[in-house]
């Protein structure tokens, strides 16, 4: 039970050493701890500033890259769209400078044709003259074998012709 009640001198020097210890942690002790505390409740403050203004940068600088992939996107699809507008008007252009040149190959074509076609009727009038005149030849040179029979031709062509005038 003396644990329980102890004594007033014991008390008393309990006391004396406490004071004692307590004067010589307040007087040297003391201003050191207090100032680590303070440096170290600065340190954490600048620290929470320092993580918020990351924080803030990080979510100006995500909000800058999500307009720059917007944008990226946009002239993506700005120049793929060019790219089909200039493939069309390539194949647009393309078939009608093929459908042009079908025309012009089918045109100088026809035109050959028919210079063939003309030529080859000059030549087949020419042979048939050819052949209207041989045949003519033979036959007036077989009618008219007589010279009596050539000067009554002759005249019956010559009034013919006049009375054609």
């Amino acid at each position: 039970m003396s644990l329980l009640t102890p004594h007033l001198g014991f008390f008393v020097w309990t006391l004396v050493a406490f004071l004692i210890l307590f004067f010589l942690l307040k007087k040297f002790a003391w201003k050191p701890i207090l100032k680590s505390l303070g440096e170290r409740e600065t340190k954490i403050a600048d620290a929470i500033a320092s993580a918020d203004k990351i924080k803030a940068e990080m979510a100006l600088m995500k909000s800058e890259n999500e307009a720059l992939i917007a944008k990226a996107r946009e002239e993506r699809a700005q120049m793929l769209k060019e790219a089909r507008e200039t493939k069309d008007r390539i194949i647009s252009e393309a078939k009608d400078q093929a459908k042009l040149e079908a025309n012009k190959i089918v045109q100088e074509a026809q035109i050959a044709i028919n210079a063939q076609k003309m030529a080859a009727l000059t030549e087949v009038k020419n042979q048939v003259g050819k052949l209207v005149i041989e045949v003519s030849e033979k036959v007036l040179r077989r009618e008219l074998a007589s010279k009596d029979a050539q000067e009554t031709h002759i005249k019956s062509l010559v009034d013919e012709v006049s009375l054609l005038k």
